[in-house]
């Protein structure tokens, strides 16, 4: 038995990896900016998100009611295997438990549909 223990010690001992991509964000050359350049990159970048905040305002309405819709025929058509669910994104274990409680006993796919229609989905 020890000796078994050993040997997966060795085997694993060397070997290690990370189970996510890692990316190095240092950069080599750092440059002096004053106060004042610091005051006018913040202005830009406060009036490029106001902008962009106005245009999703106005994009973000149609595109949660094409959403919801789309969750909603899922829901209803094809909801015992967790159509809508898979399309949103959600976990694959809890979309495979789902189908096997069948969506517990009813109740968890009431509650999905409930929060679809709220837009908390």
């Amino acid at each position: 038995m020890k000796k078994l223990i050993l040997a997966l010690g060795l085997l694993t001992a060397g070997v290690t990896y990370a189970s996510f991509p890692v990316q190095n964000n240092v950069t080599e050359q750092s440059k002096v900016v004053t106060v004042e350049e610091q005051s006018n990159v913040v202005e830009e970048q406060n009036v490029v998100i106001a902008d962009e905040v106005t245009a999703n305002e106005s994009s973000t309405e149609s595109k949660m009611d094409n959403e919801t819709i789309i969750l909603v025929v899922l829901w209803f058509f094809l909801g015992a295997v967790a159509a809508h669910r898979w399309y949103a994104g959600r976990p694959v274990g809890w979309n495979i438990l789902f189908i096997l409680t069948g969506g517990g006993c009813g109740i968890w796919a009431i509650v999905d549909l409930i929060k679809i229609l709220q837009g908390k989905w």
